[in-house]
């Protein structure tokens, strides 16, 4: 089955997709996440120092088309534990901009492929090939490591 142009996305409240859903202006995936930025080599035995976390804000039109995103960069892994304060809480961010967004109501989405970077890190839910053909049959969502493919019911492999 090939992937199809809306791939829906399941909201499940209290695990990896509480904040999606519906408002006035159309569709929008939001969440906290981390990542490290492209290039950096996992096996360096400093990895706390280069993961980050990110507060995001995807919008999406009524039609699961991509409009923009709000991202912002938070702490290293590392500066968390320490308790360094660089940047504004995450979470308060977020719920900031969730709590704008007029008409909101959390919920099931069906969204299109898209993509952005942000301070060097790929935001987006991309299409790949994980089976033995070359054409697409999974779809990813960047950073967030959740994988949706086949019977594309909105659920998920992390």
């Amino acid at each position: 089955m090939p992937v199809p142009d809306l791939i829906p996305i399941s909201h499940e409240p209290g695990y990896r997709t509480p904040t999606i859903g519906r408002y006035d202006g159309g569709l929008f995936f939001a969440s906290l996440t981390y990542a490290f930025r492209d290039g950096y080599n996992a096996t360096w035995g400093d990895w706390q120092d280069h993961k980050l976390a990110f507060a995001v804000l995807h919008r999406f039109d009524d039609d699961g088309c991509y409009v923009d995103s709000e991202i912002l960069t938070g702490r290293t892994v590392r500066e968390e534990q320490d308790g360094v304060t660089v940047a504004p809480g995450l979470e308060e961010w977020l719920a900031d901009r969730l709590d704008a967004l007029p008409g909101r109501e959390f919920g099931n989405i069906a969204i299109r492929p898209f993509q952005t970077t942000h301070d060097g890190v790929l935001f987006g839910l991309v299409l790949e090939c994980h089976g033995e053909g070359t054409d697409p049959d999974w779809v990813e969502l960047y950073p967030n490591q959740l994988g949706f493919h086949e019977p594309w019911d909105g659920r998920y492999d992390t």
